[in-house]
């Protein structure tokens, strides 16, 4: 089966692996196919074996395809290290290129309105990945984009940063409704459907990456953590710990 500017992509940057294989843009692209599912976070076991199984019953191989987009967090630690890791692997086997989006981005740019949009992952710790995102008014055809940068506060933070009314997605909001339902009242237009980063979005948001030939290094790719690891809080000296705590 040939087809042009075919874009494997998935997100493991959550419970929910989401596994999907476009070609083009939201504008103009269309689906071949999709499948996701739960499985922890770790998603170690399902997650090539459910890649084999959709590019069979595409009838594709790995050769047929021009890129691979991977959702690169932020979100569990664990599953964004076996996600890349795997993109890593099948890059580095078949030579197509690698390119990555945020996993914010898959689903802020998926909401579409005139309110401001705020993109929320719970990050446990009681924190939640927040990242801002507005329609163009004079091309809302072409979704959301970003105003602002990544971030990983408490819920009740986050709250405290909008003033305007805001139309919320993903699974953080679910966790922590109650505490923006009662912060920000009339202002909060809760957006359920739309609750884990989605690969089909991350391939029409790769689309672009790819027509302009930005891939990632395959070697020095690294997954997008906005918050440190306890893997890499456990490198730094209690001295240094207490020296960041004050600056």
């Amino acid at each position: 089966m040939s087809d042009s500017e075919l874009i494997l992509s998935f997100d493991t940057a959550t419970t929910n692996c989401s596994i999907a294989v476009t070609s083009g843009d939201a504008l103009s692209g269309r689906v071949l196919g999709t499948v996701s599912f739960e499985s922890g976070v770790t998603h170690s076991r399902r997650l090539l074996g459910s890649i084999d199984w959709l590019l069979k019953s595409l009838d594709l191989a790995m050769g047929d395809l021009s890129a691979l987009a991977v959702g690169l967090g932020p979100g569990s630690f664990t599953g964004l290290r076996i996600g890349l890791s795997a993109a890593k692997g099948l890059c580095h086997g078949t030579g197509i290129g690698l390119i990555g989006v945020s996993s914010l981005d898959a689903i802020g740019t998926r909401v579409v309105s005139d309110k401001l949009i705020c993109a929320v992952l719970d990050a446990r710790k009681k924190e939640v990945y927040s990242c801002f995102y507005r329609n163009q008014p004079e091309r809302p055809e072409n979704g959301a984009v970003r105003c602002g940068e990544p971030s990983v506060l408490s819920p009740q933070e986050l709250a405290g940063l909008i003033d305007e009314p805001v139309a919320m997605a993903g699974d953080g909001v679910h966790v922590y409704s109650d505490v923006f339902a009662a912060a920000l009242g009339d202002k909060l237009e809760l957006r359920p459907r739309i609750r884990w980063p989605d690969a089909v979005q991350i391939g029409y948001l790769a689309s672009a990456a790819y027509k302009q030939r930005r891939f990632l290094d395959i070697d020095d790719a690294g997954p997008e953590y906005v918050r440190t690891s306890d893997a890499q809080l456990s490198l730094v000296s209690p001295l240094d710990r207490e020296q960041q705590g004050n600056n």
